[in-house]
């Protein structure tokens, strides 16, 4: 790193970072020192206060959350009897996405309405996308997670982080640009934006990924692997980057031998998802393992094989035995759990006006507009078909006129129901992109 890295770095660290956390009323930095102790702690132990954190918010949420009380009632659950053990926990049933759709506002705690809310909006993998509300100190613990999982690999906040984010066809307000500039200072990353996988605009990113050289690179593993095969073809694959962090879908074994071979750069993996941000993390690079947050959220794994989590942190709006939707095998080491063998999270790729997408970017655009509760690509050549579900509330002239702007005919547009979904996979799983 440069002498002028070093230095912004340390001062993104020790000087921007405490000032943004101060003028935003948040406590990131406590919370992720307090990680590092809960962390350093033997798994049994971590466990034994995972099982009284547990205890703790499922009691709270049956007193304070309208749906869990009356589902309390109704099956006759004592939330007590967690308190000597944590196996009650399979008295409830499972929490899934549909329940979070039709429950709405009864899942979040009584008074909500003067309490502060960080809105996160799930992608859409197993039906229809959900809004997740997390309180001031659940965001927090988010926050201190992510900054925990990469300076466990050796990328601490004064190491720089590049972030590859999609680009979108309009002009944001220069309020909001500065207000993303200081964002990115305090936390010493930087932005570099991508829509299609065309030849020129890979050029372009491969240019600007080396010229800036960060320490860790995050970002889609089909975007990571699109470049490698570019740069591969070019002939002239050169180490920009330490660390390639891999998020938001399944990474292919293939995907990473690319990436790691014409990169020449360590591959780590995570799992997070909306409702709970980060939850199991790839610690060591000669264990494709990821090790989960036990002290962050209680793992389980249903007899179908997914993966079940209760978040130990949002009091907002707990979630207690929610399906995720995603495959894994959990297993206990002397580290703690791991969730391996992971199944789900599948982008594709789709040509329209004649460059190549990737189905992250179309939802990022739809997730722009706003009111889209999913959507579906049918490719058909010469022009796909982009069938949309929207929000009881959204305006459907409204939401063709946005598509028609950015795409013009390459792009017919269709408004469904959810059960005219094409679906292809496990509970309702499908592919953004199904054959006609």
């Amino acid at each position: 790193m440069s002498i002028l890295g070093r230095i912004k770095g340390e001062a993104a660290w020790r000087l921007a970072y405490p000032v943004a956390e101060r003028l935003t009323g948040r406590a990131i930095r406590p919370k992720l020192r307090q990680l590092n102790q809960d962390c350093m702690l033997p798994p049994c132990e971590r466990r034994r206060q995972a099982a009284a954190e547990l205890a703790d918010i499922v009691a709270w949420a049956g007193v304070a959350v309208p749906y869990y009380r009356d589902l309390f009632a109704k099956l006759a659950f004592q939330p007590e009897n967690l308190k000597r053990d944590a196996a009650y926990l399979n008295d409830l049933p499972y929490l899934t996405k549909d329940i979070l759709r039709a429950e709405g506002a009864r899942l979040l705690r009584e008074g909500h309405e003067t309490s502060a809310k960080h809105l996160s909006r799930t992608g859409g993998s197993t039906g229809p996308a959900a809004d997740i509300y997390y309180d001031q100190a659940a965001a927090d613990w988010s926050s201190a997670v992510t900054r925990h999982a990469r300076a466990s690999i050796g990328k601490p906040h004064k190491l720089s982080e590049l972030h590859l984010a999609s680009r979108f066809p309009e002009t944001f307000p220069w309020k909001d640009r500065l207000k993303e500039a200081a964002k990115c200072f305090a936390m010493n990353r930087r932005n570099v934006f991508v829509s299609d996988f065309e030849p020129a605009s890979l050029d372009q990113l491969w240019r600007q990924i080396r010229r800036i050289r960060p320490h860790l690179l995050h970002g889609p593993p089909s975007t990571l692997y699109r470049l490698a095969r570019h740069v591969d073809a070019l002939g002239k694959p050169a180490r920009a980057f330490e660390i390639f962090e891999s998020s938001g879908e399944l990474m292919a074994s293939y995907q990473r031998e690319a990436i790691q071979r014409v990169f020449a750069c360590r591959v780590i993996d995570r799992y997070g998802l909306a409702e709970f941000g980060i939850v199991a993390y790839q610690m060591h690079d000669d264990d494709r393992s990821l090790y989960v947050y036990d002290s962050f959220v209680w793992p389980e794994v249903s007899e179908e094989g997914e993966i079940v989590l209760t978040g130990l942190k949002n009091r907002l709006m707990p979630l207690i035995r929610y399906r995720t939707g995603d495959l894994a095998t959990l297993s206990e080491d002397s580290r703690g759990y791991a969730l391996s063998n992971l199944a789900g999270r599948v982008h594709d790729l789709v040509s329209i006006g004649g460059k190549i997408y990737p189905t992250h970017f179309v939802q990022d655009l739809l997730q722009r507009i706003g009111g889209v509760a999913e959507f579906q690509i049918e490719a058909v050549l010469p022009t796909p078909i982009l069938r949309l579900v929207l929000e009881s509330d959204r305006s459907a002239d409204e939401v063709h006129a946005r598509i028609a702007a950015w795409w013009g005919e390459s792009m017919r547009v269709e408004f469904i129901e959810p059960a005219a979904l094409k679906l292809t996979g496990y509970r309702a799983k499908f592919r953004h992109v199904v054959q006609a």
